[in-house]
């Protein structure tokens, strides 16, 4: 039944609201779309959007066989190509004028990630020879220029010039390093190698699988630390439950792609604790909490956490099939999606959050930041994963 649902959902909700936001005058898609699903068409574009966008339809397609997907995502590719890239000092940019200029210059890390993340699926679906080339070589800018001796850093200026962290940092602090950057420079190594075996990225893995064992995971707390000085030394208390139960599964992956039994044996009992500690402290009401920070809860219902936890309690269900309760949450919060979250209104998609008496907030359905990349996400995992289980 969840993954029926879930497939109709996909087909008939999720993928024509995005294919409706294609801009054929300008490239790429549009970049907000109001709580009042009004299009703004000069809205900025988002580069993280745009790849994640690539990421959609690329994967889409993968699963579905659909040409029109394709389509789609060799629409976001060309203007990843023509329009995000900096041809001077190469990386993408943060964002662009509706019609392709540059907006904010700025390069980081997290949105060189997911460029990467995008164009490695994106070769996967199209078999282009230049989209791998483009996901390697940002691949090695992203060693040569956003590496220290402690891993990776984070923002930079047009030339690659360290700046503030100010994009990725939140809660008061300004964080040199964070768990989510790395989070997603390592799920979108996972994709390049796994599409390119090359040994070279594999070690790249290995690398922050080692830095999340001896840095982010704290042991005691059983959690992940979020905000970091230049040497990992933890600038917060902060739980980010969203982040964890994504990196549950996001670190299995990897693993599974690696093939690395070391790495398997090494990370999994952290994966699973992880995943039981979230199902213990914010899966609350059919659904999971946003973070708490210094021990105070935000009750917050965030559209992506939602997705993740639907993953990360099937993976971990998957993992430890004695413990039923993670698939019975996994179908629980869908149920919460299904019926609370998803806006029902034509011509929308999934609200951003819901307060804890499941009202909508008044945010945007489409901005940068909004995008199909965890929905979308959640159900390819879940068609394919249930898909595996029948």
């Amino acid at each position: 039944m969840m993954k029926e649902e879930v497939t109709r959902h996909l087909i008939r909700e999720l993928i024509p609201f995005w294919e409706h936001l294609r801009d054929e005058e300008n490239g790429g898609f549009y970049g907000y779309v109001g709580y009042d699903l009004c299009v703004d068409q000069k809205a900025v574009k988002g580069c993280i959007l745009n790849s994640r966008i690539l990421w959609f339809f690329s994967n889409a397609y993968l699963l579905l066989k659909d040409e029109s997907l394709l389509d789609y995502a060799r629409h976001a590719y060309e203007f990843l190509k023509n329009k995000c890239l900096d041809k001077t000092h190469g990386g993408l940019y943060w964002s662009l004028t509706y019609d392709g200029n540059v907006e904010e210059g700025i390069k980081h890390t997290y949105n060189q990630a997911f460029a990467i993340y995008a164009l490695s699926s994106y070769y996967d679906a199209s078999k282009d020879e230049e989209a791998l080339a483009e996901a390697r070589k940002l691949f090695f800018l992203v060693e040569e220029k956003c590496t220290d001796e402690y891993g990776y850093l984070e923002a930079f200026d047009e030339a690659f010039h360290a700046i503030d962290n100010e994009k990725l940092s939140e809660n008061g602090v300004m964080a040199e390093k964070t768990m989510n950057t790395l989070l997603h420079v390592l799920e979108a190594y996972t994709e390049l190698y796994r599409v390119t075996k090359e040994e070279q990225v594999g070690a790249c893995i290995r690398k922050m699988l080692d830095t999340f064992c001896l840095y982010v995971y704290n042991e005691e707390k059983g959690r992940q630390e979020v905000f970091f000085d230049k040497t990992w030394n933890t600038l917060i208390d902060l739980y980010s439950y969203g982040h964890d139960i994504e990196a549950a599964w996001l670190i299995d992956r990897g693993c599974e792609v690696l093939q690395d039994p070391v790495y398997t044996e090494r990370m999994s009992p952290i994966t699973k604790k992880i995943t039981k500690n979230i199902y213990d402290r914010a899966y609350v009401d059919s659904s999971v909490l946003n973070e708490s920070e210094g021990g105070v809860k935000d009750t917050t219902r965030v559209w992506w956490v939602q997705a993740e936890a639907v993953v990360g309690f099937l993976n971990g269900y998957e993992k430890s099939p004695d413990q039923q309760q993670y698939r019975e949450a996994a179908e629980d919060i869908w149920n919460f999606i299904r019926t609370c979250l998803v806006d029902k209104r034509k011509g929308s998609e999934w609200y951003w959050a819901l307060d804890q008496d499941r009202k909508p907030l008044k945010k945007p359905i489409v901005e940068p930041w909004k995008c199909p990349y965890h929905n979308g996400r959640m159900c390819f995992e879940v068609i394919r994963r249930l898909q595996d289980a029948s």
